[in-house]
C-alpha cells in the first residue's frame, strides 16, 4: 500500500512521534493506522504524546552568539533533575544553534529547523520519549546588532536566568556588567521611557491609597507620590537601579561614564509566569514501582 504524506502527517499528529518513525510504522503495518500506532507504542516512541498535557516549568535557558546575531532560548522539562542532565543540555545546544544559524522568525520555523536529517521538533519528541518527561521549547528571541555595538551575556544559576544586552560602544565588559545587573536585580523595564503608562498609573493609584490610609495631609500627597514613584523606578527600571559593582552610581551613570548606551535587553527566567508542578514526585515513583 502506498504511504502518503497525509497519512504520515495524521499519524504524527496523533502520536507525537517523528516523521521518519511514523513513515516506518505505516510501512510495517501496511498502511493500517491502528497497527502503526500499536507499532510506535511497542517501540516506546509514541509515549511522548501521552505527556502533552503535563506541566513542564523547569528547564534551562542559554544564549548563542554568532557575529552580529544572538539568540536566547528556553527549553523546559518537568523536573529540575532532568534539566541538569547532560543529554538535556546537549539538546538545548542543538536547538539553540539550529535557531541561530537558520532563517527562523516564528515558533513554527524553529520547530522545523533542521539539525542534520531531523527537525528540532523530531529531536524534542524523541527526547521526550527517551527521557520520560515532557520536553518543550517554550520561547526564543533572536537579536541582531551593528558593528558599532556589542553583546553582553550572563548566565545565572547555570542557566536558570539568561541575560543578553546590546550596548552601543565597543566595551564588552560594560555590556556584560549590565547583563549581570539585569540577571541579579531582575528589573521589569529597561528605562523610564519604556514603563507602560498603564503600569505607572496603577502604581500611582496604589501609592495614593497608601498615603490616604497613612493619614497624610492632602497638600503633601503629591510630593509623597512623586517620591515613591522615584523609589519605584529605582527598584524596577534597569537604568535607574544602583549599579551592583558601585552603589554610588546608577546603571545609567555607569554606562555614561564608559561612553556606552544600552540599546536592548532580553532576560529569561526559566518558568516565569508558568504554573509549577505540585504533584508528589516521590509518590509517582512509588506508583510506578508497584
Amino acid at each position: 500500500m502506498e504511504i502518503t504524506a497525509s497519512m504520515v502527517k495524521d499519524l504524527r499528529e496523533r502520536t507525537g512521534a517523528g516523521m521518519m518513525d511514523c513513515k516506518k510504522a505505516l510501512v510495517e503495518s501496511n498502511g493500517d493506522m491502528d497497527g502503526a500506532i500499536d507499532y510506535l507504542r511497542e517501540k516506546g516512541i509514541s509515549k511522548a504524546a501521552k505527556k502533552a498535557e503535563r506541566i513542564a516549568a523547569e528547564g534551562l535557558s542559554n544564549i548563542y552568539v554568532d557575529g552580529n546575531t544572538a539568540v536566547v532560548v528556553e527549553l523546559n522539562s518537568e523536573t529540575d533533575f532532568v534539566a541538569k542532565n547532560a543529554e538535556f543540555k546537549d539538546l538545548l545546544d542543538k536547538i539553540g544553534n539550529a535557531i541561530l544559524t537558520n532563517e527562523v522568525n516564528s515558533m513554527e520555523d524553529a520547530l522545523n529547523a533542521k539539525v542534520g536529517n531531523e527537525t528540532v521538533n523530531d529531536l524534542i519528541v524523541n527526547a521526550t520519549a527517551k527521557i520520560g518527561e515532557k520536553i518543550s521549547l517554550r520561547r526564543f528571541e533572536k537579536v541582531t546588532k551593528t558593528d558599532n555595538q556589542v553583546f553582553g551575556t550572563y548566565l545565572h544559576m547555570g542557566g536558570r536566568i539568561s541575560s543578553l544586552t546590546v550596548v552601543e560602544g565597543n566595551n564588552e565588559d560594560v555590556a556584560r556588567d549590565v547583563a549581570m545587573q539585569a540577571a541579579a536585580m531582575r528589573p521589569l523595564y529597561v528605562n523610564i521611557e519604556s514603563v507602560p503608562e498603564s503600569d505607572l498609573e496603577h502604581e500611582k493609584s496604589i501609592i495614593k491609597e497608601q498615603v490616604i490610609n497613612e493619614g497624610k495631609k492632602p497638600e503633601f500627597a503629591e510630593k509623597i507620590v512623586e517620591g515613591r514613584i522615584k523609589k519605584f523606578y529605582e527598584e524596577t527600571v534597569l537604568e535607574e537601579q544602583a549599579f551592583i559593582k558601585d552603589s554610588e552610581l546608577t546603571v545609567k551613570a555607569y554606562l555614561e561614564k564608559n561612553d556606552s548606551k544600552l540599546v536592548n535587553l532580553v532576560k529569561y527566567e526559566v518558568g516565569e509566569g508558568m504554573e509549577k508542578r505540585n504533584d508528589d514526585f516521590a509518590a509517582e515513583v512509588m506508583s510506578q514501582i508497584k
